[in-house]
């Protein structure tokens, strides 16, 4: 089945998204001759204005949320013979939907979120999970309305605690657009003989682990973490790790990774540790794939922390 490239442009009402896909229709650079189709899942304040449209070939057609079915959208492809995609998308509503409804064959090409730099903190605040969602598939993420008494970096920490993923963007109210170029130093030293990891820290490191397997071979870590035993594996097999906070508590998990240790200790799930081991990339299993395996050259019961569910906060 032939591939249709989506460009999935996000955000809440009034956040810029229409502007900016109005500016980028506008653009000869963005005329590469397919037949695009920009489907529009929202009705904003702005309206499109196809007359100043440099791309040529086009169909705008505009899908309600009971319409929003992969059939329905496979006949709406067929019927404007379109060879690419862009979903402008209501912010009220959680991506997944989108995704669901997705025809077989397409594929997201680049998803841009937009926010109300004047109300992203609010909205943050009380509509957390649907913020998260704007930003966990972000390739860019654009805050408009930026002004001088805005901090970057609060901005910045907020987005970072959902992904490491995305370029972030501060467009001021003066029309400059300013890249995000604040540093996040771990909260531990990767480099250290042994890598402490704080019990507020786990949540970094395990992300960073996963994100950036390699550059974990080989090192020796410590941390604090909450035993799952299963038959299956083999003796002195268990997985060692913590609950996860992302978002809000809906979803919590545990994230967990395997560790082989000596010894003849009777482990059972639920049990707090605190494992020293090495970090080897290899196949198991439990992964499915390569992954990391804690050789624990230490693992004895421990308390647990005060927080036992770790975050990003």
């Amino acid at each position: 089945m032939k591939e249709v490239p989506v460009y999935l442009f996000l955000g809440f009402l009034e956040s810029g998204k229409t502007k900016f896909i109005q500016e980028t229709f506008e653009d000869p650079r963005f005329d590469s001759g397919e037949r695009t189709l920009l489907l529009v899942c929202e009705e904003g304040e702005t309206e499109y204005d196809p007359k100043r449209f440099a791309v040529k070939n086009f169909a705008i057609e505009t899908v309600l949320p009971e319409d929003l079915t992969a059939v329905r959208l496979a006949e709406i492809v067929k019927s404007s013979r379109a060879e690419r995609v862009v979903v402008e998308w209501n912010g009220m509503r959680e991506t997944s939907v989108l995704f669901d409804a997705m025809p077989d064959g397409w594929m997201l090409a680049q998803v841009m979120t937009f926010f109300d730099a004047s109300t992203f903190l609010t909205y943050n605040q009380n509509m957390r999970q649907l913020v998260f969602d704007k930003v966990q598939y972000a390739d860019m993420v654009v805050f408009n309305r930026f002004r001088e008494t805005d901090s970057q970096e609060e901005y910045h920490k907020i987005v970072r605690a959902i992904s490491r993923r995305p370029d972030i963007v501060y467009e001021y109210e003066d029309g400059r657009a300013v890249y995000d170029e604040i540093l996040d130093p771990l909260p531990f030293d990767i480099d250290a003989k042994v890598i402490e990891i704080s019990d507020r820290d786990y949540a970094f490191f395990y992300r960073d682990l996963v994100e950036e397997t390699p550059k974990y071979a080989g090192k020796i870590v410590r941390f604090k973490g909450i035993v799952a035993v299963d038959k299956k594996l083999k003796a002195n097999t268990v997985v060692v790790g913590r609950h996860i906070m992302t978002c809000c508590e809906a979803d919590i998990a545990y994230s967990g990774l395997v560790c082989i240790y000596a010894g003849n200790l009777p482990l059972k799930t639920r049990d707090w540790v605190t494992v020293t081991a090495r970090i080897d990339l290899e196949y198991h299993k439990v992964y499915g794939q390569e992954g990391p395996v804690l050789k624990a050259t230490a693992l004895d019961y421990t308390q647990p922390p005060e927080e036992e569910i770790a975050t990003f906060y």
